[in-house]
């Protein structure tokens, strides 16, 4: 009797960090394919900033004083990193009215079922988020050119410091997106997590240096407005922009904008993508 082989090549059993890599990367591309499929989730993505711009630039800019000018080109110039940085933290409503969509429609159970990492679900929904933040951060720099922002205006810059400016934004705005997945996951319906995606995004943009100079908040408000992290990405980006900056002030953050905003958001990461997880276990336990 003769003894039958498989000679089949077998694959190798993934480890866990591979295996949650690849996981991660598939969710993404379902959750990409899931957006082209729904332009319009795009397109108004992409109005809303485009408005911020127009709207601050062109009602705002010959009434605020930056430093001791009121110049509309001044304003416009100290405007644009705030702008940007608005515009990726605004992104994380809809990340958690995406993952709370998903858990609404018993999707995070399907997902349950499959042999896959668990926190694979959330990262590709936070990596997918942060293509399209790129995309709109893109469009939305072409707009500001247009209007008239010019990298290099008050200080000299390079493209490598551009691009380093535009990493700390994305960089943020991956950040607040696990905020808005643990919103989106501690709620019971897309629309409660998009309204407590923004309720908490107000203050935050605002108590900041991204529309005013922060010296000119009564005393109570700057040390709140220049130890914001949100602040700090913004004063990075100005820096490393060349952009018309701040009055000067002593706090940490603003002295080292680029490593306050590296720590903040990468502290963000850990701890918001650490809180996610785990209640993403819970909640599909």
């Amino acid at each position: 009797m003769t003894t039958l082989t498989d000679t089949a090549p077998r694959s190798k059993p993934r480890g866990g960090v591979a295996q949650s890599f690849h996981d991660s990367l598939v969710v993404t591309k379902r959750n990409l394919i899931r957006m082209m499929r729904i332009p319009e989730m795009i397109i108004f993505g992409l109005i809303q900033p485009v408005m911020f711009v127009i709207l601050f630039t062109y009602v705002f800019g010959g009434s605020m004083q930056i430093g001791d000018t009121t110049d509309p080109d001044v304003y416009k110039n100290f405007l644009m990193a705030g702008i940007f940085a608005q515009t990726v933290t605004f992104a994380t409503a809809g990340a958690g009215a995406g993952i709370a969509d998903d858990m609404h429609k018993g999707l995070i159970d399907r997902f349950r079922s499959l042999p896959m990492a668990r926190g694979a679900v959330l990262t590709g929904r936070t990596l997918a988020d942060l293509v399209q933040t790129a995309l709109t951060l893109l469009v939305l720099a072409i707009v500001a050119l247009i209007i008239g922002w010019r990298p290099g205006y008050a200080a000299p810059t390079n493209f490598l410091k551009i691009m380093a400016g535009f990493g700390l934004l994305l960089l943020l705005g991956y950040a607040f997106t696990w905020i808005g997945a643990l919103i989106g996951l501690s709620v019971r319906t897309p629309e409660a997590a998009t309204s407590g995606g923004l309720i908490w995004l107000f203050p935050v943009t605002f108590i900041s240096n991204a529309f005013v100079d922060s010296s000119k908040l009564p005393g109570w408000l700057q040390p709140i407005a220049e130890w914001n992290p949100f602040s700090a990405t913004v004063q990075a980006c100005r820096k490393l922009f060349g952009d018309p900056g701040l009055s000067p002030s002593d706090a940490w953050p603003m002295q080292n904008p680029v490593w306050a905003s590296l720590i903040y958001s990468i502290l963000i990461v850990i701890v918001f993508r650490t809180l996610s997880v785990r209640k993403y276990r819970s909640a599909t336990a």
